[in-house]
């Protein structure tokens, strides 16, 4: 049973650590205002994640896959809004004394992650692959997602932190603005790399 469960957190690892929108968007707000200032944006981004997870456990994630038209559309409105969270994240006007936080918040994470049809595969791959024996299918599945809860909260959790340790060197107002335009660039070329060559990451 631990290694199937080890299978699981690292499979998680891998599908949600890895490089992609999400990620840099978290180490795009944590820059912006810091790890703290960040953490309603992935807050969103968890609640989205587990709903991605029930829905994954449940069925209704291959469900919603199996229509590849609304998959598509979901794929291109999470396009959509995450270049709006780029254009949030390039004019945010908070600065650095400012403790509230960015303006991209929880709202923002939630949607983003709700959207994401990757954040559906991901899970349903992880579900697919990776069974816990010696158990009960309902505490099958409760064990897998909460190891797949558990590792994403770390992995998302250490690309805020990322961010915050980036926004730390910052001393002026100036080097805070290109900071954010520097990530809000980043994520803008790879949202068009993405949305010419394949699915949400």
């Amino acid at each position: 049973m631990y290694e199937a469960i080890f299978s699981i957190a690292l499979t998680t690892a891998l599908l949600l650590g890895s490089p992609g929108p999400a990620p840099l968007a978290l180490a795009a707000v944590g820059a912006s205002s810091g790890a703290r200032g960040g953490v309603p944006f992935l807050s969103g981004i968890l609640l989205g994640l587990l709903v991605a997870i029930i829905a994954a456990a449940t069925g209704l994630g291959a469900l919603l896959l199996s229509y590849p038209n609304l998959s598509a559309v979901c794929q291109i409105v999470a396009i959509v809004y995450l270049f709006y969270v780029a254009y949030k994240i390039a004019n945010n006007h908070s600065g650095l004394s400012d403790i509230a936080g960015s303006e991209v918040g929880f709202r923002d994470g939630f949607i983003l992650n709700l959207l994401n049809p990757k954040a559906y595969a991901a899970c349903i791959a992880i579900f697919a692959n990776n069974s816990v024996p010696d158990v009960t299918p309902v505490m099958g599945a409760i064990l897998a997602a909460s190891t797949c809860f558990i590792i994403a909260i770390i992995v998302d959790s250490l690309w805020l932190m990322l961010g915050g340790v980036l926004h730390r060197f910052i001393k002026t107002p100036t080097q805070l603005r290109n900071l954010r335009l520097f990530f809000a660039f980043l994520l803008t070329c790879l949202l068009i790399w993405i949305s010419t060559t394949h699915l949400l990451s």
